[in-house]
């Protein structure tokens, strides 16, 4: 896939990958994988286990060597670099901190390496300790910290360095939902106040949503989609990424003609689909369908699905009810945010659902 790069951003190409891959005997672990980062980028690598991204972040790291392909970092090739040549900082998942050090220990441990002068390690120390929001921690042990606490020293040592990349790989993936939520938040906020150029691996898509200001997907070792949050999420380029980046129920069905699908007997409108006789993945957004209680409620719209079926399951999750609707060729999850006063449908209730076909997005892949 070729590089894609916002047209407008006029920042320069600070992390260049070109070609990279990774073969393993006759297995590929990373397929000709072309990625540019602009600098002070902040880009996930996001997918499911197995699909290249940790192995194209150690890649880029110098842990692993690539088996065809360049590294480019700030115009230089590093590709055949050790890492310690390649000017980064990496958070690995585990924190790996050395647990007979203090926080303070730790975070000096990449300078005292460099041969930083020592006069010079107190004070980068404490900068980057007060960075993360841990000033008043430097003599405790690793084991005395919260697994939030440890985190944001595995990050300090990063940056301590001052690295002109940072590597994250899935640093969140240990801690509770709460911690994670804060933590992202945190990163983000020290990432751009840094204006460090980032690559971040997760196979968390509200992390990539949330944090990221374009996210590559990855699908069996090839990069599949490099966008924006808005983008991956709106406009998925196969039914994959509409599946993995957040809900979707999935229909399949042919096109009977420009803009109408039968799935089964059903018929649905779309903006776009490709040529008469095509069998296409129909997938649509559980928040986007309208749930009515009451069918012939709604008003048919040729802007507009509507579809009639009845509820088999009804869920309460906090700030949404949902709702498993079967419509005949299959069973559509609808979302509704909660209200005050009982829910007004039942397990059993026939109803009407109806989304704009706007939302109706329509894939040849159908996997």
């Amino acid at each position: 896939m070729p590089t894609i790069a916002p047209a407008h951003d006029p920042r320069p190409d600070h992390l260049v990958l070109e070609g990279l891959e990774k073969r393993y005997d006759k297995v590929v672990a990373v397929a000709a994988l072309d990625l540019a980062v602009r600098q002070g980028e902040f880009i996930a690598l996001l997918g499911p286990s197995g699909c290249g991204k940790t192995t194209t972040l150690r890649m880029t790291a110098g842990l692993v060597p690539a088996s065809a392909g360049r590294i480019v970092i700030g115009g230089r090739d590093v590709t055949h670099l050790p890492p310690y040549r390649r000017d980064i900082g990496l958070v690995f998942q585990n924190y790996a901190l050395f647990p007979h050090m203090t926080v303070a220990e730790n975070v000096a441990f990449g300078l005292e390496m460099r041969k930083v002068p020592k006069a010079d390690i107190g004070k980068r120390v404490a900068e980057a300790l007060a960075l993360v929001r841990l000033a008043q921690y430097g003599e405790r042990r690793p084991r005395e910290l919260s697994g939030g606490q440890q985190q944001r020293v595995a990050l300090a040592r990063a940056l301590v360095i001052r690295p002109s990349i940072l590597l994250l790989d899935e640093p969140l993936s240990n801690l509770d939902a709460k911690l994670r939520e804060e933590m992202r938040t945190e990163i983000r906020e020290i990432q751009r106040r840094l204006g460090i150029t980032t690559l971040f691996v997760t196979h968390d898509q509200v992390e990539a949503l949330s944090m990221c200001d374009r996210i590559a997907v990855m699908q069996a070792g090839e990069l599949v989609q490099l966008g924006t949050p808005f983008e991956i999420y709106e406009r998925p380029r196969r039914a994959f990424i509409a599946d993995f980046v957040g809900r979707s129920n999935k229909l399949d069905g042919i096109v009977r003609e420009a803009g109408v699908i039968e799935v089964g007997p059903l018929t649905l409108r779309a903006t776009e689909t490709p040529a008469r006789g095509t069998e296409v993945r129909i997938s649509v957004r559980p928040h986007r369908i309208h749930i009515h209680p009451h069918p012939g409620s709604a008003r048919p719209h040729a802007r507009t699905n509507l579809l009639v079926g009845r509820v088999v399951r009804t869920t309460y999750v906090g700030d949404v009810f949902q709702y498993d609707v079967d419509v005949g060729p299959g069973v559509m999850q609808v979302e509704k945010p909660t209200a005050a006063g009982p829910q007004p449908i039942s397990r059993g209730d026939e109803v009407e659902l109806e989304w704009s076909v706007v939302d109706t997005l329509v894939f040849e892949d159908r996997p």
